[in-house]
């Protein structure tokens, strides 16, 4: 089954899944953030056929998200690393393992805790306001149309949704 790209959906929920919104994907970044970052043991720890990591692999250095960084030259081995780009998508990992611990997780509990080694917690994953610092949810918050915005292929109802709408407060 061919997959339908959605990297020219002027949207960027929808650019960035065409990306990252395998399983695969997702678990291979997981790893590679966490320092499993060698070939044979993300295949090991995924129990993923060879042929599919080295697809998902080779599209994350395509989209610079990780590099290959060689290790060894006798014989020539290669591991990965996470690109800037790639670290970025740290935040959204911890928010889909957030929501995992509290609607998917078994009756023993989350799999793993995350401790902020700068105050010495552990902590809850939550994003935030970056003016005022509070928690940023569906109900504290609405999305209006940026300078990105079009009409067209998987925004034909919602982009003009957006287009209507105005900043609370502002005259209509």
């Amino acid at each position: 089954m061919t997959r339908t790209s959605l990297a020219d959906v002027a949207c960027s929920i929808a650019r960035a899944t065409d990306l990252f919104a395998d399983a695969w994907t997702a678990l291979i970044m997981r790893d590679v953030l966490l320092g499993v970052n060698r070939f044979d043991d993300l295949a090991r720890d995924l129990g993923i056929s060879r042929k599919v990591l080295a697809a998902r692999l080779s599209r994350l250095v395509e989209e610079d998200v990780l590099a290959r960084e060689r290790y060894q030259d006798h014989p020539p081995r290669e591991h990965y690393l996470a690109t800037p780009k790639g670290k970025e998508l740290y935040p959204v990992l911890l928010a889909l393992m957030r929501w995992g611990d509290r609607w998917r997780s078994a009756e023993s509990g989350p799999p793993v805790r995350i401790h902020h080694t700068e105050c010495g917690h552990d902590t809850e994953p939550v994003t935030t306001c970056e003016h005022c610092g509070h928690a940023l949810t569906v109900d504290n918050t609405t999305q209006l149309p940026g300078p990105g915005g079009r009409v067209g292929p998987g925004t034909q109802v919602i982009g003009p949704l957006l287009a209507a709408r105005q900043p609370p407060g502002s005259p209509s």
